[in-house]
């Protein structure tokens, strides 16, 4: 394997809705919208003014295995920035190869160079290979936190609450 992680461009789109839909079915969900509905909201998010997220792309000899999502928030600890990993993503084919840790390093190069005070991220307590493999990365689950979520088909209900 010859892999390279480069942030994505807006070229990427239809690459990067592949692998959307990729893990999708492996989160089993089914899709949410028709193909050119994916496209636009990937152009319009990933690439729009102001972007809603960054994406880091891994491929190998140019071909599209695995990818990281990730935002910058603010304030953090300190008043300062810190970048929050929407989502880690390879394909089946390329895990355990060493793509998900090239990934994070170059996340964590990124946190350094732009002064983060930290990165964080979530993965489902169900999911023990990424559990393992975060914890063979040398990093240490943070049990002081919950997490809450409310499903924009229930943000109006919360209006009237």
């Amino acid at each position: 394997m010859t892999i390279s992680i480069d942030p994505a461009v807006p070229d990427d789109v239809e690459a990067i809705a592949d692998l959307m839909e990729e893990l999708d079915t492996f989160y089993g969900a089914p899709p949410a919208q028709p193909r050119d509905a994916q496209v636009a909201q990937i152009r319009r998010l990933v690439f729009g003014t102001p972007p809603a997220a960054q994406v880091l792309l891994a491929r190998d000899n140019g071909r599209l295995i695995g990818m990281a999502a990730y935002s910058y928030l603010w304030p953090a600890a300190g008043v300062t920035h810190s970048i929050f990993l929407k989502e880690l993503y390879v394909m089946e084919e390329a895990r355990r190869k060493g793509v998900g840790r090239l990934l994070m390093n170059r996340l964590h190069q990124i946190a350094t160079a732009q002064n983060c005070s930290r990165v964080e991220w979530m993965t489902d307590t169900t999911n023990i290979a990424a559990r393992k493999f975060y914890e063979a990365c040398g990093f240490t689950l943070h049990e002081g936190k919950l997490f809450f979520q409310v499903k924009s088909a229930d943000l109006s209900a919360t209006e009237t609450a």
